[in-house]
């Protein structure tokens, strides 16, 4: 019998189309979401976009997570919405669609409630939504080989999932109006040099990239960590004057902690420090 008074967990919990697991790392937790679909390249099916909404609520109530890596099983990332619907139903009315389409985007964009860094380990194609939700996510890393875009407009689509938004942030006006206008595919090496991904590696190389970085990340002090990563998510500051008062504030609530002070005496001793978030 379950015993109902055990708290629910998001490693514990059942999942459809996705797979969670917790790593440990310098006394915290690390997210490990896989999108488990391969065949269908991992596309957001309902049950795979339940899944998500639940998970990223679940995650957003432990105070011991550190990062979250995305990964997609087999050769794709995610190969995006499932627009079979669209052909099935060709007399929906825009209002409809609209709702529709915004319960949409912000089921999967709840991965940017989180209050720590997200990292997309993009093991191979991520197309459209799959592509954007990457974008969405605070690091990427790519397979040198996966193909990336969004060629809405080629299918006769505005862009959606907040790309005209998210891929100017992500690599500057010139590069989004290239890729959201001609709708044309890079590969993962291609995209370094965009300003996409932050690096491009073999496939297989690509997880264990996301997972490093994410535990670079854990053994940082989480405080400062999530004072930095709101001050640079969404397009940083709107002025210069901001981000100065912005990081008066953020670095003088940061000296006030115990960790500073074991980060600066884990520096004169010439070892590693052990944060505690307080």
């Amino acid at each position: 019998m379950t015993d109902q008074s055990a708290p629910t967990t998001w490693w514990t919990t059942p999942y459809e189309d996705l797979r969670v697991e917790a790593r440990e790392a310098s006394g915290r937790r690390i997210a490990v979401v896989t999108f488990d679909l391969p065949e269908r390249r991992n596309s957001m099916s309902t049950a795979m976009t339940a899944s998500w909404v639940r998970l990223m609520g679940l995650l957003r109530q432990d105070a011991d997570l550190a990062a979250v890596v995305v990964t997609g099983e087999g050769s794709a990332f995610n190969a995006g919405g499932d627009l079979s619907w669209i052909v099935s139903e060709p007399d929906a009315q825009v209002a409809d669609l609209r709702t529709r389409m915004l319960a949409f985007y912000r089921s999967w964009l709840t991965v940017k409630q989180l209050e720590v860094p997200t990292i997309a380990a993009v093991n191979g194609h991520a197309i459209g939504a799959g592509f954007a939700l990457a974008l969405a996510m605070d690091v990427r890393y790519a397979a040198a080989d996966a193909k990336l875009g969004v060629p809405f407009t080629s299918l006769g689509l505005h862009p959606g999932m907040a790309t005209t938004w998210s891929l100017p942030d992500v690599a500057g006006h010139a590069v989004a109006r290239d890729l959201l206008l001609t709708g044309r595919i890079v590969t993962g090496q291609e995209a370094v040099g965009l300003g996409l991904v932050s690096l491009a590696a073999p496939a297989e190389e690509v997880l264990g990239h996301a997972l490093a970085a994410a535990e670079r990340v854990a053994a940082a002090a989480p405080v400062a960590t999530r004072l930095t990563l709101q001050a640079v998510r969404d397009g940083g500051h709107a002025t210069y004057e901001r981000a100065l008062e912005w990081e008066a504030l953020a670095q003088a609530v940061t000296l006030a902690t115990d960790d500073l002070h074991e980060g600066i005496a884990a520096a004169a001793e010439k070892r590693s420090p052990t944060f505690h978030g307080r």
